[in-house]
């Protein structure tokens, strides 16, 4: 519902934040407008406040009889991601056509690169998230997508017992994004899907026995 709401409305929206390079494209023409914080806006019955990146309340800008809105202002009271690809000058709003590996800034003293631990069923992953401890346990990480993405495609196996009670979570409000009671360790590889649209950290954590052992290739799970 929230995206067709956006739909409906983006073509009323402009970007604010396209940077230096595109403010030197030959192809842009000068205008005559005006800043009008008159205007208010609702959504389902409610005001709200339009703000930029960095949380500052901004005004509607009138040109020409209508008026425009950042898309950036309304991706984030409905939840859609929207970046600026400034080598092709394209806007891009909701998931993006190629997944960006969640291996690329990837930080914990679980992280590896040695080839007996992150091959699985045959196949060397190169990176990976392999959680090896020993006892009954929860393992964690982190992951900070920065509002930049739609949607996580999370891979993980267990691999000599069981996941559960895996829940991805908002790293800065706690809420639940995605549970999932259990990972068998018989389902292989699985993938998880969760929308993360206007999130910027993730915490990622379940529950483990004995000498389970959690297993999650950086390099095939993405953002999109």
């Amino acid at each position: 519902m929230k995206k067709k709401a956006f739909v409906a409305i983006i073509s009323a929206s402009m970007l604010v934040s396209m940077g230096t390079g595109a403010l030197a494209a030959t192809k842009l023409k000068e205008i005559k407008a005006y800043l009008n914080p008159e205007i208010k806006v609702q959504v389902d019955g409610t005001h709200v406040d339009l703000r930029d990146a960095k949380g500052n309340v901004i005004a509607p800008i009138s040109y020409q009889g209508a008026n425009y809105v950042p898309i950036r202002a309304v991706a984030d009271i409905f939840d859609i991601a929207v970046t600026y690809d400034q080598a092709t000058q394209t806007i891009i709003i909701g998931e993006k056509v190629e997944g960006v590996s969640i291996a690329d800034g990837f930080k914990d003293m679980y992280y590896t690169k040695d080839s007996a631990k992150t091959t699985y069923k045959g196949k060397d992953y190169k990176e990976a998230y392999f959680n090896d401890g020993s006892g009954n346990r929860s393992a964690s990480f982190m992951l900070y997508p920065n509002k930049e993405y739609q949607t996580l495609y999370l891979q993980i196996a267990a691999v000599n017992g069981d996941i559960t009670d895996l829940t991805i979570q908002d790293g800065d409000n706690q809420t639940t994004l995605k549970k999932v009671d259990v990972i068998k360790a018989e389902e292989g590889l699985v993938t998880i899907e969760a929308d993360i649209a206007g999130v910027k950290s993730l915490y990622i954590h379940g529950n483990v026995k004995g000498d389970t052992v959690v297993f999650v290739p950086l390099t095939t799970s993405y953002y999109k």
